[in-house]
């Protein structure tokens, strides 16, 4: 069975993506079965390409909340884990499903105190200057990349270098 695209909201196509933008062979399909993530580089832009339950997608490889590269995250259907501070985030709409550990605001400005994963020691908030930048960083939502499926392909968008 071909794998198909998976569509992304239009208003979170990364910058700089137009619909004609020339279209940039990523990978050959064979080399990403369901459930693998990859990274393709061109210049100093990195992407993550998913085969997630719903299709491939092409995100910026860089978490939304302290840029750490996704790819070397998990992939669980089609939620990505962030390696550094287990933020999980929705391919397929382009939040966030949990907030990193180190709390902060949300796309839509709502705060989110800090939270200790389970069985790990319980972290103090000491107020201070560290405090404060972690109640101001605001988590993103993921940026997408049109990808397409051309034979044995799969094929990105990128911007213009």
């Amino acid at each position: 069975m071909t794998p198909r695209s998976l569509g992304f909201p239009p208003s979170l196509r990364a910058p700089g993506v137009a619909d004609d933008t020339g279209w940039t062979t990523a990978l050959p399909v064979a080399e990403l079965p369901p459930g693998a993530m990859r990274r393709i580089s061109r210049g100093d832009l990195d992407v993550l390409i998913a085969h997630t339950t719903d299709g491939i997608v092409a995100v910026d490889d860089r978490c939304p909340h302290m840029s750490a590269p996704l790819s070397i995250g998990e992939l669980d259907g089609c939620v990505v884990a962030c390696p550094l501070h287990e933020g999980r985030f929705d391919l397929a709409s382009g939040d966030p499903v949990r907030m990193p550990t180190t709390g902060g605001l949300d796309p839509d400005g709502r705060y989110h105190p800090v939270w200790t994963p389970a069985g790990k020691v319980i972290k103090d908030d000491v107020p201070g200057r560290k405090a404060e930048a972690r109640r101001l960083t605001r988590v993103r939502r993921l940026r997408y990349y049109p990808v397409r499926i051309e034979g044995d392909r799969i094929e990105v968008a990128l911007p213009e270098a």
